[in-house]
This record gives C-alpha cells, sequence and structure tokens, in this order.
C-alpha cells in the first residue's frame, strides 16, 4: 500500500512560505527543488528538524528540500497540496530568474554563459601561444603548413566567438539555441563590412533614419554585442510565442525574432557598444594627459573588467596609431600585466583549494594566462570566486602604475603574457632595460598577487569542500573475516573520490547514506551485484537497486544531470527486473554531459546505511568494473 504523504507535503508548502511563494517546483532523484520568490518566507529550520526531511540546501538560486528516495512520491503530494499543474511551473516569466545584488547577477550571468565553453576556450588559447612560440622563431603561414593550421585553431575560436557567447547566452536567457546561432553568424557575417562601407559611401547606410554602421574590423570576437542580442531576443521571442498560434510558431516565432532582433542588434545594441568604447578611449586619453601613473593604476586595475566585455578594443586601435607614427607607444604598457596577476592567484587557488573540478580546471586556465590568455581563468575560476578576481584586479593596477612610473615603452604591438618581451627591445639601439624592467614587473605582479591570496580563503565554487582523497582513515580490512558482511563490486571504470569531495553538499555531508564516488571513464554502468531494480528516475541519470542480501544502493550518475531531461542516457532495465552481477544497467554520453558543463562525478550510495554497523570502502585509486568498491558491515 502506497504511504501517505500527504500532511508531509501540507508542511512543505506551508513552511517554504505557501503556495503564493512558490514559482516553480521540479525534483530530482532526491530532492524537491523550488524556486522561491521570497526566501525570507521560509521556515528552513523547521523543514530540517521535520520527520521526513533529510535535510535543506539552498544552493544556485534554488531552495532544496531533501527527501531520499521516495521523493516522486512527495512531489505529487506537495503539487496537490499546492495546487501546481503541469510542469511545476508557475511563473515562467520569472522562474529563471538569480536573486541577489547587482554584483552577484553579473556573476552569474557572466559565470553561466562562459563555464560551458572553458575547455575549448582554454585549449584554443594555448594554441595561441604555441603559435606564438613558433613565429618567434620564425615559422609563419608563408612558409609552414602546419603553423597555418595551428593559427586557424587557435584564433578560430576567438574570431568567432560571437556564434560560442549566442548558444551560451540562448541558455541563459531561455531563447531557442538555433535562432541565437543565427544571431551570432549575421554579426560575423564575411562580406557585411564591405557592403556596409559601399552603402555609407553612397549615402545609402540609414534604416528610419538610424545610420547602419559597424565598428572596425566587424563584431569578429566580440562579447557584449552577443550577449545583448540575444537578451534583446529573448523578450521578442516569449511576446511571440504568446501571440503567434500553435499552428505556425514553429517557424514565425523564429521568423519574427530574426526580423526585430537583427535589425535592433546593427541600428541600436551595437552602436551602444561602440559609444561606450568611443567614451572609454575619451576617458583614458584625459587621464594619461592628467598623470601617467595615475592612467597606469586605472588602466592596469580595470584591464580585466575590460576584457569581460570586448571594451578593451577601444585601447588598441589607439596604441596603433601612435606606434605607427612615432615609433614607440605608453597606451598598452599597463596592460602587459594583469596575465601574471591571474597566474598568481590561479597558483594559489590550486594549492589552496581541494576541489577537484577546480584544480582540473585550473590547470588550463594557468596555461593560457601565461601566454597571455585570461579568459577562462576570469570567467572560471577568479570571477566566480570573487575575491581572486578583486585581488588580481588591485595588483595589476599597483604594477600598472609602477611601469609608467618606470617609462616602460613598446616599439611594436605584440603579444601578451610571456610574449610581451620581444615588443619592449628599443628596436633603434637595441637597449634591453624595458625587457628588464618587465621581467621585474612581471615577477612582482605573480609574487605579489600569489602572497596576498594565500593569505585569504578559497571559495568553493561546486559545494562545501572536502578533505583530500589521500586522508582518509584505513580502515582494517583484517575485521572483515570476523563479521558479517556483503561485498560490493564496483559498477563503473574510473577514479575514486571520497564521498566528501563530491561537488554536492547533500551527497558530501552523507546525509543520503555512507558511500564513495567514482569519476568514470567510460559511460557504462553495471549492476555490482545481483539483485532488483527499485528505481529508475524517468531522466535515466539515476538509478536504484536492492542486493540479494538487502543493500540498498543509488547510482546517481553526475551532478545535476537532471537538467539534460534524458539527453544522453539510455536504460536497459526497468523498475522490478531482476538482474544478474555485471549485467549492462546504464549507459550515459560523458562528453554530452561534460558539454553542458556539468560534473560526471559520480555517488554511490548505500541509502539504508543506518541498517549497518559500518560502511567500509576502497582505498585504491583507481578501479576497474568488478574490482571492490566498498562492503556494508552488519
Amino acid at each position: 500500500m502506497a504511504k501517505d504523504y500527504s500532511q508531509l507535503a501540507k508542511d512543505i508548502v506551508d513552511h517554504v512560505g505557501g503556495r503564493e511563494n512558490i514559482k516553480e517546483l521540479k525534483h530530482c532523484i532526491t530532492r524537491l527543488r523550488f524556486s522561491l520568490k521570497d526566501e525570507g518566507k521560509v521556515d528552513t529550520d523547521y523543514l530540517k528538524a521535520r520527520d521526513g526531511i533529510v535535510t535543506v540546501v539552498q544552493a544556485g538560486g534554488q531552495y532544496q528540500v531533501v527527501i531520499g528516495n521516495h521523493v516522486p512520491d512527495v512531489y505529487v503530494a506537495v503539487q496537490t497540496a499546492a495546487g501546481i499543474v503541469g510542469n511545476g511551473s508557475l511563473d515562467i516569466d520569472e522562474g529563471d530568474k538569480f536573486k541577489g545584488n547587482l554584483f552577484e547577477r553579473f556573476v552569474d550571468l557572466i559565470s553561466g554563459i562562459f563555464q560551458p565553453f572553458l575547455g575549448a576556450l582554454a585549449a584554443a588559447g594555448i594554441l595561441k601561444g604555441l603559435v606564438a612560440i613558433l613565429g618567434a622563431n620564425g615559422i609563419t603561414a608563408a612558409n609552414s603548413a602546419l603553423y597555418a593550421i595551428l593559427n586557424a585553431a587557435g584564433d578560430g575560436f576567438f574570431q568567432y566567438l560571437p556564434f560560442i557567447i549566442a548558444l551560451t547566452s540562448a541558455r541563459k536567457f531561455k531563447v531557442n539555441e538555433f535562432t541565437a546561432l543565427a544571431i551570432g553568424a549575421a554579426l560575423v557575417y564575411p562580406s557585411l563590412p564591405g557592403v556596409v562601407e559601399g552603402l555609407t559611401e553612397a549615402g545609402l547606410n540609414r534604416i528610419l533614419g538610424i545610420p547602419f554602421s559597424l565598428p572596425a574590423g566587424g563584431y569578429y570576437s566580440t562579447v557584449l554585442p552577443t550577449i545583448l542580442a540575444v537578451w534583446v531576443a529573448s523578450y521578442i521571442e516569449r511576446g511571440a510565442r504568446k501571440v503567434i498560434p500553435d499552428v505556425v510558431k514553429l517557424f514565425l516565432v523564429p521568423f519574427v525574432t530574426l526580423l526585430l532582433a537583427v535589425p535592433m542588434t546593427f541600428l541600436v545594441v551595437g552602436p551602444v557598444g561602440n559609444l561606450l568604447s568611443d567614451a572609454l578611449s575619451w576617458f583614458f586619453q584625459l587621464i594619461m594627459e592628467i598623470s601617467p601613473v595615475l592612467y597606469g593604476v586605472v588602466l592596469g586595475g580595470l584591464w580585466q573588467v575590460m576584457v569581460m566585455f570586448g571594451m578593451h578594443w577601444a585601447i588598441v586601435p589607439l596604441a596603433i596609431v601612435e606606434t605607427v607614427s612615432q615609433g614607440f607607444s605608453t597606451i598598452l604598457v599597463p596592460a602587459l600585466f594583469p596575465s601574471f596577476t591571474q597566474v598568481g592567484v590561479l597558483l594559489a587557488i590550486m594549492l589552496k583549494s581541494k576541489e577537484a573540478k577546480v584544480k582540473s580546471l585550473s590547470l588550463p586556465a594557468l596555461i593560457s594566462a601565461i601566454f597571455g590568455i585570461t579568459e577562462p581563468a576570469i570567467y572560471g575560476i577568479t570571477l566566480p570566486m570573487r575575491t581572486p578576481f578583486i585581488v588580481s584586479c588591485m595588483v595589476s593596477a599597483l604594477i600598472g602604475g609602477y611601469v609608467m612610473f618606470a617609462g616602460i615603452v613598446a616599439y611594436s604591438v605584440g603579444g601578451l603574457g610571456i610574449f610581451l618581451y620581444p615588443s619592449l627591445i628599443d628596436t633603434s639601439n637595441g637597449s634591453m632595460s624595458g625587457v628588464i624592467s618587465s621581467i621585474i614587473a612581471s615577477v612582482a605582479a605573480l609574487v605579489i598577487s600569489f602572497g596576498v591570496q594565500m593569505a585569504l580563503p578559497v571559495a568553493n565554487l561546486y559545494g562545501d569542500g572536502a578533505e583530500a582523497l589521500d586522508e582518509k582513515e584505513d580502515e582494517p580490512m583484517s575485521l572483515l573475516k570476523e563479521i558479517q558482511q556483503e561485498i560490493v563490486a564496483s559498477p563503473l571504470e574510473g577514479t575514486i573520490l571520497s564521498l566528501a569531495d563530491v561537488p554536492d553538499p547533500v551527497f558530501a555531508s552523507g546525509a543520503m547514506g555512507k558511500g564513495l564516488a567514482i569519476e568514470p571513464s567510460q559511460g557504462i554502468l553495471y549492476a555490482p551485484a545481483k539483485g532488483e531494480i527499485t528505481l529508475l528516475f524517468p531522466s535515466k541519470h539515476a538509478l536504484g537497486m536492492r542486493t540479494e542480501n538487502g543493500a540498498e544502493i543509488l547510482f546517481h550518475i553526475g551532478m545535476d544531470t537532471v537538467s539534460l531531461q534524458g539527453a544522453g542516457f539510455d536504460s536497459f532495465v526497468e523498475v522490478g527486473d531482476r538482474i544478474e552481477a555485471g549485467q549492462k544497467l546504464l549507459a550515459f554520453d560523458i562528453e554530452k554531459i561534460q558539454a553542458a558543463g556539468l560534473p560526471i562525478t559520480t555517488p554511490i550510495i548505500i541509502t539504508n546505511t543506518s541498517l549497518y554497523k559500518d560502511i567500509l570502502v576502497s582505498q585504491e585509486r583507481t578501479v576497474q568494473v568488478g574490482d571492490y568498491l566498498l562492503t556494508t558491515v552488519s
């Protein structure tokens, strides 16, 4: 007989602020996920203490009530108690809005847009660095096919960045992804700059009296115009969906969206960005006239912020003009050193953070920063952590003031990172004094930022942090011979992690039960023992079984993978199936999960832990399917 959860559901609804405080309700394999209008109305203490609730988690703009394996039944009861129908969305226009102050919303927006492609961004940055090394040794596109290929691989990513920004912005602003890609494609349409130039010369470049113009070089490599364009498109698309009949929505909604959004982007959004860039150029020129040292402090401190918005291009043309006219330039000199402050804070983060994902992201980001490409570091690590980004900016301001005081000048507009030094050699007499001073500045930038960040705490991006794997206590395996036990084999191939290292506070705390986690290297889940399938989530990202000896095991593939709605997952069993050890249960696409920006860390939990005296886990680092994994001790 099914258990009655109506009273539990009523209490949950009442203590999250009532039905009127709920904007959206979803659930995953273990928890109810509320989007609330005002979390201040919630009685968290009551909910945490209430029987039937494991704990409460507030994360990612959601209020999560952890229930356990029977969450689907509780979800239905809560829907009934709150009068929610359908998919649980009560406010389609506001359900996904992020709460917090302006800076927190900005960080959430930038992180959400850039984090999904950080791996490729870092890889492209490293390739650009390798190409710069080849160029410094006389290997160019004119004499090497390899150079041409690697240059296209690295530079192409940055040149066509609007495509990628459009895709991730569409996910953030809830826009059809292909419509957003069409907007990005319009921004970087190859022949458009020539067409605009011809129309301008003929005096035919106005639409409704508004001039149609492009920035120098077009919108290649830009960030802000694409984000704003997709943001504008989100409102147009939402409005179109409300008024266009269902029978023609498939093509009319994207048609109306593109028809309105693309012209608005070229006529309004883009020019606004151009005006901001022009104003920025004027601002820095004014400061330079007042005080070069002050200019160095301001530009050094703001450079990384300008890079995020693509507004640093407002300064680059000034440096090119100055270099051509007088043979040297000081305009960009303070901007040559923020990459080293990013290296410094990243080194500190790698040493202090205990989050596996942070460490894995930090290394390629650090390599890119050494080569002068700081976007992976900024978007993936330091900006979401906030404090390291602020440290980097402040130290960059200090170094910017120093290099202007030292009189360092650039004799060409060259590379960044370790490739900045050749541009500082005096072409008239070969003097290396500027190179020596810049090396001092680089080392100072790295050391100071490293030291300051080492003295400050490092925030956790993906969970509550955890002890390192090698800090686990050794279990006396000799006791196994003397006590009743059930040995469970590994259902996956990969790297073993402590449960405390799982980037989710509920799993990491052990609230769902004892166990461990595996970072899988292959996307197949096998049965670790003989038993019965007791749970299969509709999105197939989580599965539960009961062994023939009574251990109840939960396998949760990745973190927040419920958001994929089954994409990349395939099941070979159903609830109620009897299974044999080694039988194939699930298949999952690791690359698709990672491409969505989600961890593939897979907790394996004994959910009825309370029935056992202890759960002993393997002390090995890696595991193959069928290897010893854990033991239940009765």
